[in-house]
């Protein structure tokens, strides 16, 4: 057991190339008006660009889980990476009004990029780092794609002001869309270059007794029967796919929120959505580095989910009171807690799942927050048009309750402490 010092090069690459990836996500939706009316097509045509990834994931899932415990991680980097540069390049091709099916391709191939690149954070933490900081270095894998978010927020409503002329809102459009190109094709060289299936030595006993098991013996689908047969991960499974299927619908639909109580703050908008992002980076940080001082996955996980459910009731009622301000601190506090469970809960699975692949538990929870999330955003969208915001987020805060309760009743069954534990006494 010997820790590689190649594991912090490795982490960097994913989360800078996840981030690409997530940008690419919420890019339109930061700026849902201005698209609508470059485009010339419906804000829930819009909407789609983004509810995309949630659609081409699902049906995905599986064979990508299986060719990343058989290929590894190298292949799995390199086809997510490539997809992600390709779409970039593509929707350089639409940058005049008729184009949207063009931008649509685009969108549907760094969709395709994200199966690739969804499941990766606690393998990767599993494969490359040692037991004292695996949850740390999953939060900082997390930590990548969430950054690409917040950018997602911030750049285009800078980059692309609200113009009237649409020769001059092209151009601006084509600057984003160069930029992420160039750095989406830079980023697929590196991983060329860097990423490695494995270290030369596993980083921890519980690893070590996983890569000492002959090959034989490992069934990819007798594995995900074994997890639909895990009652507390099946729990953990709906719970994470109600909260972040939330935070998905939340991303997607708050330039309209935010549009329709402050008309104007489009750049205000997106800087609530950097908020969110930031403040939420922080807290799946501190998360991960609590989880690996404290191993408290069960208290950690309920804590945060009922902070979580708070934070969207204050927000849902601070929304329209007329104060920019307050949306601000309101959505931050919100962020803290709903984007910090992220990490809790692929750590949490692991735990549950150990010996299972992380790559297949973690795309199982990434299945049930894509199926949220489409629900979600489609329903809080619908309710929202026909009985206003404060509506629409009443939902979310219904669905949140209910992931709350059932967290409460999930068993704190640490297998993989248990092996490292049994390990270290052998």
């Amino acid at each position: 057991v010997q820790l590689s010092r190649l594991r912090w090069a490795v982490l960097l690459l994913f989360s800078s190339y996840s981030l690409c990836n997530a940008f690419q996500w919420i890019q339109y939706g930061s700026i849902n008006n201005v698209f609508v009316r470059f485009y010339d097509v419906s804000a829930f045509a819009i909407d789609w660009l983004s509810m995309s990834y949630m659609v081409v994931y699902v049906p995905l899932l599986f064979p990508v889980a299986w060719l990343l415990d058989k290929r590894g991680l190298r292949l799995i980097a390199l086809a997510g990476s490539a997809l992600n540069a390709m779409g970039a390049w593509v929707k350089l091709g639409s940058l005049k009004p008729h184009l949207f099916p063009i931008t649509v391709l685009g969108q549907v191939i760094c969709a395709l990029a994200q199966v690739f690149i969804l499941g990766m954070p606690s393998r990767i933490a599993s494969v490359w780092f040692g037991s004292h900081e695996v949850s740390t270095a999953c939060s900082i894998a997390v930590f990548g794609n969430q950054l690409g978010i917040a950018a997602g927020f911030l750049v285009p409503p800078v980059l692309i002001p609200n113009v009237e002329d649409v020769e001059k809102l092209a151009y601006h459009i084509s600057i984003m869309f160069f930029m992420t190109a160039g750095v989406a094709s830079a980023l697929f060289i590196l991983v060329i270059i860097v990423f490695k299936d494995k270290p030369l030595h596993p980083p921890s006993r519980a690893q070590a007794s996983i890569q000492s098991r002959p090959t034989a013996e490992y069934s990819y689908m007798q594995s995900i029967l074994r997890l639909l047969r895990n009652a507390n991960f099946l729990l953990l499974m709906v719970t994470y796919g109600l909260n972040v299927g939330c935070f998905y619908a939340l991303s997607t639909l708050l330039n309209r929120m935010v549009i329709h109580h402050y008309p104007g703050e489009e750049v205000n908008a997106g800087r609530i959505g950097l908020t969110i992002i930031l403040s939420g980076m922080v807290g799946a940080l501190i998360s991960g580095i609590w989880l690996d001082k404290t191993k408290t996955y069960k208290q950690t996980t309920l804590v945060v989910y009922i902070m979580s459910l708070v934070g969207m009731i204050v927000y849902t009622f601070t929304l329209s009171l007329g104060h920019l301000w307050v949306v601000f601190v309101t959505a931050g506090s919100l962020g803290f807690f709903m984007t910090g469970y992220l990490p809790l809960g692929f750590e949490f699975a692991a735990e549950l799942t150990y010996p299972e692949s992380e790559g297949t538990s973690s795309g199982l929870l990434n299945v049930s927050a894509q199926i949220f999330g489409i629900a979600f955003t489609v329903g809080q969208g619908q309710i929202m048009d026909r009985f206003g915001t404060k509506a629409g987020n009443l939902l979310l805060c219904s669905f949140l309750f209910l992931g709350t309760a059932m967290t409460a009743f999930i068993k704190a069954d640490l297998r993989r402490q248990q092996a490292n534990l049994e390990n270290e006494q052998t």
